[in-house]
């Protein structure tokens, strides 16, 4: 479990491509404070520490992770968003977050307004996900409000901290982001379809 409140920028220091996995070494300022098999969110994906060095950590997504998610597109220096899991005795201080991307979105806007980002995502709505008005969406596993709710796409504003210290300063209209979406909101949206 996360709270989409990204803890520290990582760098993508190496890729290396086994059958259908794809095993990513990234360099940050955590990577030495983890432990093998411990859960960690990259760009909103849970994935699992599978081997460390003084300052990297080797995680694996697998094809199926990798059909949903951009981290399909990641290259060598490309960077990464990241939080360890939810101490049961921390705050909540986005919002629920499971780490399982439900599908990405493309980025079709991005407007400047003095000092602030919006950021305009559209996605397929044939996968049944929503959006609401203020409500909660986790974009590359960072937790933020939505705005401008429509049918196939939504908007978020960006404060600098956000900007500064997270994966959006490289996102611009074309790139894939990973969507999860509020998973009360998920439940919500099944039970009225059924």
């Amino acid at each position: 479990m996360f709270t989409g409140i990204i803890e520290t920028l990582g760098l993508v220091h190496k890729l290396r491509q086994s059958e259908g996995n794809l095993h990513v070494t990234i360099e940050s300022s955590i990577s030495s404070e983890l432990k093998i098999d411990q859960s960690v969110a990259h760009n909103g994906v849970c994935l699992t520490v599978v081997a460390l060095d003084s300052n990297t950590h080797t995680v694996t997504a697998i094809a199926e992770t990798l059909s949903k998610t951009n981290l399909k597109a990641l290259k060598a220096g490309s960077l990464v968003n990241l939080e360890r899991c939810m101490q049961l005795n921390g705050r909540l201080d986005g919002h629920i977050v499971q780490g399982h991307v439900d599908q990405t979105a493309e980025c079709v806007d991005l407007k400047e307004h003095d000092g602030s980002w919006e950021y305009t995502f559209k996605y397929d709505t044939t996968l049944g996900n929503v959006t609401v008005e203020k409500g909660s969406v986790c974009v590359n596993g960072i937790s933020l409000t939505v705005i401008n709710s429509q049918t196939d796409r939504f908007s978020v504003a960006i404060i600098p901290y956000t900007y500064e210290h997270t994966n959006l300063q490289q996102v611009k209209p074309g790139d894939l982001v990973n969507l999860e979406f509020d998973i009360i909101g998920k439940y919500v949206a099944r039970l009225v379809n059924r």
